[in-house]
């Protein structure tokens, strides 16, 4: 009986522990993002108001379209950075003032000590999952609303030298394209076999679409078929014709992979892929980058506590060196691996998880070394 009061005392004492540190770990973050979030729009708003006076951009448009969607977009991008600073100053003033060694002094393991750091990480690890998979891209197309309307006025509208894939068997290519009328010149679409052999060329001078019938309308149109007895050719001067594409789809700065959830980015990707499309790489990128950088802030987690959680003689100011040097070069590898991706052959999982992995090795060196 007199050993399980002793247990349960000892189960009383870690939970206040957790519960304290958990609190301190939590409500340093908050802190530190609402106060550079305050900080940031201020500087913005200094930097903006001559565009926001020209445009005549209501201040309601400005709080509530503008900066509120800004807000969650911000906290995603830079929660592992801020996540780490703040683990490294509060962990810095604990043991600064004596209260790890007393924690571990009280019969608390120094990997036990871990487990609120852990926790915390978790729940913030949860909310950016959340906020760059479902949030961030609804709050962007606001935000993209906002900007157009009062900011970039000056929208792309005609393209050259188009070509895509609709699906496996099918390549259209187009000398130009014009969104406003809806309409491509030149363009020519192959339709191939199991062989990858053209069986069907369709060609015309110039196809505009009409939104009433939902079809093409096209001029000086032929089709080309080939098959064993030979080629045989229709042509009409004009006609309207379902070709198996939509105006979308020859828009190439159409899709902005920003505004799209996570599953609707997965669609996209796979369409994009069967059109041969260069936006592939970019966008499997930020598909993994939604999913794979969460575990960024629990990395950077256990990399703060074991930088921070022993008593130096240069303090706070020391620990703070050290541990915004680390994140700048989380940050800059992070950067090289997505260049490699996009301009080599990296694949775009692995220039996401590849800073995950090299960091999280690093993570379990500092805390096996870290005093106990």
């Amino acid at each position: 009986m007199a050993r399980l009061k002793l247990t349960k005392r000892y189960w009383e004492r870690y939970k206040l522990i957790d519960g304290y540190i958990l609190q301190k770990y939590l409500k340093t973050f908050l802190l530190a993002m609402a106060l550079i979030i305050v900080i940031v729009i201020t500087f913005d708003v200094s930097e903006k108001l001559d565009d926001f006076l020209h445009n005549h951009a209501p201040l309601s448009k400005i709080v509530f379209q503008y900066y509120l969607n800004f807000i969650p977009g911000f906290i995603n991008l830079y929660s592992p950075l801020f996540i780490f600073i703040s683990v490294i100053f509060f962990t810095s003033k604990m043991a600064g003032n004596t209260e790890i060694i007393a924690i571990l002094s009280s019969g608390l393991s120094y990997k036990r000590l871990l487990r609120p750091y852990l926790h915390g990480s978790i729940i913030v690890a949860i909310i950016v999952i959340v906020l760059s998979n479902f949030i961030i891209p609804w709050s962007n197309r606001y935000l993209m609303e906002f900007e157009n309307t009062y900011f970039r006025t000056i929208k792309k509208n005609y393209f050259n030298s188009v070509h895509f894939q609709t699906d496996e068997r099918t390549l259209v290519f187009a000398d130009s394209y014009n969104t406003p009328s809806k309409s491509a010149s030149r363009v020519c679409i192959d339709m191939l076999d199991n062989n990858k052999k053209i069986v069907r060329r369709i060609e015309a001078d110039k196809i505009t679409y009409d939104t009433i019938k939902h079809k093409w309308e096209c001029t000086e149109y032929f089709v080309r078929t080939f098959d064993k007895s030979g080629e045989h050719l229709r042509y009409n001067h004009k006609v309207y014709a379902a070709l198996g594409i939509e105006p979308e789809d020859f828009r190439l700065s159409a899709q902005q992979i920003e505004t799209m959830n996570s599953l609707k980015l997965y669609s996209y990707i796979q369409h994009e892929r069967l059109r041969g499309s260069a936006a592939v790489k970019p966008s499997l990128i930020e598909f993994w980058q939604r999913i794979l950088n969460p575990l960024a802030v629990i990395v950077m987690t256990f990399i703060g506590v074991a930088v921070s959680s022993r008593k130096t003689r240069g303090g706070i100011g020391m620990h703070l060196a050290i541990g915004i040097t680390i994140a700048f070069a989380f940050i800059v590898f992070m950067k090289i691996t997505t260049v490699f991706a996009i301009n080599g052959n990296l694949s775009p999982f692995w220039a996401v998880m590849m800073p995950q992995i090299v960091f999280g090795i690093a993570a379990v060196v500092l805390v096996k070394k870290a005093p106990k």
